[in-house]
């Protein structure tokens, strides 16, 4: 609990078991989390059996397979059902550090913000954090052609360390969104979409075997995505195309 407010940590899985515990463990270990809900979808090891055998935990899984969007999607409604008033996703991956939960608690849970990202660009620590140099260059170039568009200042939008307020959760259309890795990209542009501030902590990283990654053939479809979103974003602002992403009324 922060400030009587319930803190649910939520975790997409997917062959996660060398890491899933080292990163649960962690995240219990920063004494504000209240529960951990790890989605597994549809793992061809042993990250089932590892999660159900954790501590303050939930589990559920996909019978198939359907992607790292839809993953979210899974997430985020558990974690409303469960009655979470803060929620943050940390990938069971152990790329991110669960010990900036703290500060992102605070700044949602302090009123200053409904959404929190843990950027890798803030203070350099991409590279220094082993990024590959072809994946630096396209972060830093996607990002300025997103904030080009969107007409934002963020960093990074390529992040998958977030933090959520409950409120801003019920009000994005994230079942209008992609079931891919884009997903993340577009919910961002949601959230600016309706107009709340996105702050941004500085968050070391690593890269290492274990920690996911998507292949280049894939990043490439990925980053196509990230600049359709953005593009969509512009025009739906401008009234030159209508989007079940972006509806009509920005705000509530």
């Amino acid at each position: 609990m922060f400030k009587g407010q319930k803190v649910i940590v939520v975790m997409p899985a997917y062959n996660a078991a060398q890491t899933l515990r080292k990163t649960h463990d962690e995240v219990m270990a920063q004494g504000m989390v209240d529960r951990v809900i790890v989605v597994d979808d549809n793992s061809h090891d042993e990250t089932v059996l590892i999660a159900k055998a954790l501590s303050n935990g939930s589990v559920y899984t996909h019978d198939r397979n359907i992607g790292y969007g839809g993953n979210q999607k899974t997430c985020y409604k558990l974690a409303l059902k469960m009655g979470g008033d803060i929620i943050i996703m940390v990938h069971p991956d152990y790329q991110y550090t669960p010990k900036l939960i703290p500060a992102m608690v605070s700044l949602i849970g302090g009123g200053l913000y409904h959404c929190v990202l843990g950027s890798r660009i803030l203070g350099g620590y991409a590279l220094k954090g082993g990024m590959p140099i072809w994946k630096y260059l396209a972060n830093r170039g996607l990002t300025f052609i997103e904030n080009c568009l969107i007409g934002a200042k963020l960093s990074e939008y390529h992040t998958g360390y977030r933090a959520f307020s409950r409120q801003l959760l019920k009000q994005l259309p994230l079942d209008n969104n992609s079931d891919d890795f884009v997903f993340d990209n577009q919910m961002l542009a949601q959230i600016l979409w309706f107009g709340y501030p996105v702050a941004e902590v500085s968050c070391p990283t690593k890269y290492f075997s274990d920690a996911s990654s998507i292949n280049f053939l894939r990043s490439i479809k990925y980053g196509l995505g990230c600049i359709q979103t953005a593009a969509g974003f512009r025009l739906a602002k401008m009234g030159v195309i209508r989007s079940r992403i972006f509806p009509s009324i920005a705000r509530e």
